[in-house]
């Protein structure tokens, strides 16, 4: 059986804390959900915020909902572009991470951990993770079969849960260097 995976290119974005989206864009302030994403309950808002280096500058899409600590997913190329640290780290694991400055609308944010360049990976379902025999933390390689880029990813952690939905997510810098055009069909190795 090949195991297939829907291949998504997660773009620069932000994660916000409450206290920190009220700082940004006002007391009260409620997230705009633009557009629903692959994952169960995450959308894409109409809120852009600059993150701030100390090279630079760019700006960046939230997702939502609010998180209990804000967190800064950047590819490798926009943080050495803008002069921040942005270890390769899972989502949530921000302990001893990247520092950046966060300016909204109403106010800005320093932010002394929290920015990470997100390890590649792949969310499926417990069922989903059965069937490829699949376990949650395990590392597979992922073959992105391009026309004229093709290319193997290892180091992709799965992550086993009912919250999540099958896809995997790389940045812009690794779907770039396999060409994917915006979405793909990727095949899980081992």
């Amino acid at each position: 059986m090949e195991k297939t995976v829907l291949v998504e290119i997660s773009a620069r974005h932000v994660h916000v804390s409450k206290a920190d989206l009220e700082t940004l864009f006002g007391a009260g302030y409620e997230l705009t959900n633009k557009k629903d994403l692959s994952q169960p309950g995450q959308f894409a808002c109409e809120e852009k915020v600059t993150i701030v280096g100390a090279k630079g500058s760019i700006k960046a899409s939230i997702l939502g909902p609010v998180r209990p600590d804000t967190q800064v997913e950047l590819s490798l190329t926009d943080a050495r572009s803008i002069g921040v640290v942005a270890p390769i780290r899972e989502s949530g694991d921000i302990k001893g991470s990247g520092a950046c400055k966060i300016i909204g609308p109403a106010g800005e944010v320093e932010i002394a951990e929290g920015v990470i360049a997100a390890k590649r990976h792949i969310h499926m379902t417990i069922a989903d993770g059965e069937k490829y025999g699949i376990k949650d933390k395990q590392i597979v390689s992922v073959k992105i079969p391009t026309e004229g880029r093709s290319l193997i990813f290892g180091d992709v952690v799965a992550r086993v849960s009912d919250s999540y939905a099958l896809a995997m997510h790389i940045d812009t810098d690794e779907a770039n260097a396999a060409c994917v055009p915006g979405s793909c069909t990727g095949i899980i190795l081992d």
